[in-house]
């Protein structure tokens, strides 16, 4: 069981400025709303510069992840396989080069407009996987870069304690068996159920 964090009313760039995995499980029960829709986080997937799945791997920089690089507390968005745009949070200590993917919400604000952007799907798919999220939320690039603490986000911690679930991350080929995949336990929202054993 995690406890609830409930000293702030938004989630400020310290809480960004730590290691990728300890951010990617204390975002589970957040609430992320973007221009007032969104709903409470209910999955997210961790990177940093040593995983060999990142962006960011031993360092590298390229024109598409110098997001990665900071500072903590800024969105980066990229697009997926020329398809879908994934929104994740930049984070930890120097140096950076770290960020968590938001893979699911569970919808609770502005359902109309998410549903009419995602073509009128039930809210149980609206957001259920990162490319559904942003389309769900009106993300792209134009949000990469931007401050998380500030419009069009809002960042709000987790007001009660959630049970959470660990497994493999979805979708790579490098990295698979480091369990830095997270999410609320037992939610019908996210992207794909975890294993048994989490």
């Amino acid at each position: 069981m995690v406890k609830a964090r409930t000293s702030a009313a938004t989630l400020d760039r310290r809480f960004f400025a730590r290691d990728a995995v300890t951010v990617a499980r204390d975002l589970i029960g957040a609430t992320l709303l973007v221009n007032g829709a969104g709903g409470l986080i209910v999955e997210t997937e961790a990177y940093d510069r040593t995983d060999p799945a990142s962006h960011c791997y031993e360092g590298r920089r390229t024109k598409r992840n110098k997001s990665m690089f900071g500072p903590a507390g800024i969105a980066y968005v990229y697009r997926s396989y020329g398809v879908h745009w994934c929104l994740n949070f930049v984070c930890g200590p120097e140096p950076l080069g770290s960020a968590v993917l938001i893979r699911a919400l569970e919808p609770l604000h502005g359902l109309d407009v998410m549903a009419e952007q995602r073509g009128g799907l039930a809210p149980r798919l609206l957001c259920a996987g990162p490319g559904r999220l942003t389309e769900a939320l009106g993300i792209t690039a134009a949000l990469d870069g931007r401050a998380l603490d500030a419009p069009p986000f809002t960042l709000k911690p987790r007001t009660q304690t959630h049970e959470i679930a660990t497994g493999k991350r979805i979708g790579i080929t490098r990295g698979i068996d480091l369990e830095w995949r997270f999410g609320l336990k037992g939610s019908r929202f996210l992207s794909r159920p975890f294993s048994p054993r989490s």
